[in-house]
């Protein structure tokens, strides 16, 4: 098997908050499937693939829609992200049906959870702030908690 470049787990935390609540709750979704996929057997691992490609569909779609009904500046590339991704997930799909060879999946898995914080931070962040201005007329306000600091006692 392929060392995983991410050997941590994959689970939500206040780092990928964005502040557009329709927004941060599809992202909180993806990350547990990819979580789950990560930690998966390779019995599992089919059916959370195909979740993980339905979830990514309607993510990718609805991300999509929001940047054209809106002329989101940024929108050619930041659409082109979501099928490259797409596209990887169902050549992996495909090759798990046809072989059962896991080691692709578990590959994908690894590049997604490498993947997302980068493009949350960058162009789901650029999205947050254009809805939330549209919507409400300025940027979202994020308060992130440091729990690991915070359980720590750093505060002391």
């Amino acid at each position: 098997m392929t060392p995983d470049p991410q050997p941590h787990d994959f689970t939500w935390s206040d780092s990928f908050v964005l502040g557009y609540a329709p927004m941060d709750e599809v992202h909180e979704e993806f990350v547990g499937i990819v979580g789950a996929m990560k930690s998966a057997s390779d019995a599992e691992l089919p059916a959370l693939l195909d979740a993980f490609a339905r979830h990514a569909a309607e993510h990718f779609a609805t991300e999509d829609g929001w940047m054209t009904q809106t002329d989101f500046p940024a929108r050619d590339c930041h659409i082109g992200e979501h099928a490259a991704v797409l596209a990887s997930v169902h050549a992996v799909r495909g090759r798990l049906a046809q072989d059962g060879d896991c080691e692709p999946a578990r590959r994908l898995v690894a590049h997604l959870q490498a993947w997302f914080p980068g493009h949350a931070d960058y162009l789901d962040s650029a999205l947050s702030h254009w809805m939330c201005k549209l919507r409400w007329g300025g940027k979202p306000v994020v308060i992130r908690r440091n729990l690991a600091t915070a359980a720590a006692g750093a505060c002391n």
